[in-house]
């Protein structure tokens, strides 16, 4: 397969309609200004602060583009969309920010509740959540550090653990894969213990619970090798999403500020390197690793791809999945769905407002990656012109 196949723009495009190709060269051409990202983020956050009329106009643009609903079952004609294509959805509940207990609580009822939900859909097979969305951000950070938590910490620790193994458990019974997504260096080391002890409870026939490893990091490979040693030596198997990673600023920029020697990789070159490595390393180990694999990149897909080839692993083997975001990269998602390889688009939804901050982050994330945003425009703009033809 070659990389021209990335640029058949009927097949990536084949869902949707003329208006929607032009919303989304608009809203790419807008993302490709950083100035106007910038107001628009800034104005966005004022207008719904103010509790201004503003909903209507954001759900019509960004929210539907990149949000698959505000609720499951408003996703689900998207859900039913994708699949015509042989496109999977992961649901997202992308509602950030939230740090009380009744909030932890909410966060993993709904993700039991998309298990059940996925449970009876083809075209759900995984779920997602992030550690932080079932338990305070400083109880993380102070077990990462090492720091003693005091009786009442230890007793919200307990409650963390507790939502999370609800989690995995109805995952395991309902057969439903669960992908935990990486966050800050800061607090990753004791979401990576804890997603260990879920995969050795969960994992022993194969992976259910999924860790996230964000290759902008230049320890993640030794860390996934260590701990293949402890899954072969435990009698369990591994699920990775391998992903470049989403907070690269502020990692570089805590890291300056307390004077510790960056996680993050020197340069984009070894971020790819690191990526590259450990989608090799994955795919060489596949009887005991199984991979989520996350990117924008075409030459990563391409490469995961010939991978494959050369070791014979069928297209269609559950133990490869490739993941896009909803709204992104659809010429990687659509035409990988055509060829007859496993692709799965990460759905985010929940109310407007609730979702917003995630918005406003992939806005951010597009501008600082030129190239992503002018790849979108020259795709979309070459299936305008097929069009008119």
């Amino acid at each position: 397969m070659q990389t021209s196949l990335f640029e058949n723009t009927e097949t990536a495009f084949a869902l949707k309609s003329d208006s929607e190709l032009e919303r989304a060269y608009f809203l790419f051409k807008m993302i490709s200004k950083e100035p106007l990202v910038r107001i628009g983020t800034a104005a966005a956050r004022f207008a719904l602060g103010a509790n201004l009329p503003v909903e209507g106009l954001i759900r019509s643009t960004v929210f539907d583009h990149f949000c698959g609903g505000v609720n499951e079952q408003d996703c689900m004609t998207s859900v039913d969309k994708l699949y015509s294509a042989n496109v999977c959805s992961v649901l997202d509940y992308s509602v950030e920010g939230k740090e009380e207990a009744a909030s932890f609580d909410e966060c993993m009822n709904k993700v039991i509740g998309l298990v059940k939900f996925a449970d009876e859909k083809e075209a759900m097979p995984i779920v997602v959540f992030k550690p932080t969305g079932v338990g305070r951000f400083a109880i993380w950070q102070k077990l990462t550090e090492g720091e003693e938590l005091d009786a009442k910490e230890q007793v919200e620790w307990e409650r963390i653990k507790e939502r999370v193994n609800a989690i995995c458990k109805i995952a395991y019974e309902r057969d439903v894969e669960v992908l935990i997504d990486g966050e800050e260096s800061w607090m990753q080391s004791a979401a990576d213990d804890l997603v260990a002890e879920m995969m050795a409870l969960y994992n022993k026939e194969k992976p259910i619970v999924y860790n996230t490893l964000q290759c902008y990091r230049h320890d993640r490979l030794d860390y996934l090798k260590k701990l293949h040693l402890e899954a072969r030596a435990r009698g369990f198997t591994i699920g990775v999403k391998v992903v470049r990673g989403a907070y690269m600023e502020k990692e570089n920029k805590r890291a300056k500020e307390k004077g510790y020697l960056t996680p993050i990789c020197a340069s984009k070159q070894a971020t790819d390197e690191n990526f590259n490595a450990t989608t090799r390393y994955i795919i060489e180990n596949l009887d005991d690793i199984s991979l989520f694999l996350g990117t924008h990149n075409e030459d990563s897909s391409l490469l995961a791809v010939k991978l494959m080839g050369e070791m014979g692993i069928a297209k269609e083997d559950n133990r490869v999945w490739f993941g896009q975001l909803y709204g992104m990269s659809d010429h990687i998602s659509f035409n990988l769905a055509k060829e007859g390889y496993n692709v799965a688009k990460y759905l985010p939804f929940g109310p407007v407002k609730d979702v917003m901050p995630y918005l406003m982050r992939r806005a951010e994330e597009n501008t600082s990656v030129a190239g992503q945003t002018n790849r979108e425009l020259e795709l979309l703009k070459a299936e305008k012109k097929r069009r008119r033809l």
